[in-house]
């Protein structure tokens, strides 16, 4: 079966090398890497890089449009594109070498239409698969609550959806449709809560969503620190492998990308959960906007349960 990944608010992610950043003057940069990207395609990615059916729906417009979905062509993702009025976004990442720092500009995004929004509905409606994952920001002119319109439509299929979007739209999504999964980052999850959160606390936090019918699983992700993972059975806690990072673009993404796959794959949540992880920490190993790769993702992982043929 085919998982889908929905993307309203693409980019081209454009990531370079400089020696150090200075105001005003000119900052020379070098190894420039260009991929398609934002949250439901790099999922889509991520599932395609680990052998999944992916199938991704993705809101294009413009010049930078075409060169988004001229990348995604090449892909073994079976891609849905939705033309728009607007051009697609591209965003801007900066590493510099003297610090170790990296620098991100994320501009808002294209408008969107009414019509654009039933178009994707429309194509939720056709899914026959498992899994949606809807992820990432919303365009501008999207409702606040499309991602549970998406939801409500995907459940009348059958589908489980799990959600990955910024604080202010999880805020504006929840109690509107029931998810499988959501996946706050633990800055996410302060700004649901209305204030900082220790570790006791985002367990807490992470269990009431659960409790009060948010959603069946709560996954937060917690940078270096892992992951924890609430759902009915309580509360599990899963350390990150410290690996040297060369870019943390896309480890929230590849962490969903792997999560689903393995549960597709016919894994129990928790080791969904743990893979899931693996996924991540491979992604920050990557330079760049490129993702995690296959097999650090298995190396990560260890031993447990792989779906069968995976190496």
């Amino acid at each position: 079966m085919s998982i889908l990944a929905i993307a309203l608010n693409p980019t081209i992610d454009v990531w370079s090398r400089a020696t150090r950043i200075h105001p005003t003057v000119k900052v020379r940069t070098h190894d420039v890497q260009q991929r398609p990207g934002g949250g439901g395609v790099n999922v889509a990615r991520v599932i395609a890089t680990l052998g999944g059916n992916a199938e991704l729906i993705v809101l294009a417009g413009g010049a930078t449009g075409a060169i988004l979905k001229d990348a995604l062509a090449v892909t073994a993702i079976r891609l849905h594109p939705r033309t728009i009025a607007g051009a697609t976004r591209i965003s801007f990442m900066v590493r510099e070498e003297e610090t170790g720092l990296e620098y991100r500009f994320v501009p808002e995004g294209p408008e969107i239409c009414a019509d654009d929004v039933s178009a994707v509905l429309g194509l939720v409606d056709k899914f026959q698969g498992n899994y949606l994952v809807a992820s990432g920001s919303l365009p501008r002119n999207a409702p606040a609550d499309v991602y549970a319109e998406i939801a409500r439509c995907a459940a009348k299929k059958g589908a489980k959806v799990i959600l990955d979007c910024p604080g202010a739209t999880l805020r504006d999504t929840l109690g509107k449709a029931v998810f499988f999964l959501i996946k706050p980052s633990l800055e996410e999850l302060e700004t649901l809560a209305g204030h900082r959160l220790d570790e006791n606390g985002v367990a807490k936090a992470a269990s009431a969503l659960v409790r009060d019918g948010a959603s069946e699983f709560v996954a937060v992700t917690l940078g270096r620190e892992g992951a924890l993972l609430a759902g009915a059975f309580g509360t599990l806690r899963v350390p990150s492998k410290h690996v040297v990072a060369k870019s943390t673009v896309g480890a929230g993404d590849s962490f969903i990308g792997g999560l689903v796959w393995f549960l597709e794959a016919g894994g129990s949540m928790e080791d969904a959960f743990r893979f899931g992880i693996a996924a991540g920490t491979a992604a920050v190993m990557a330079a760049g906007s490129e993702l995690c790769k296959r097999q650090d993702v298995f190396d990560i992982y260890g031993e447990g349960w792989l779906p069968k043929g995976a190496e």
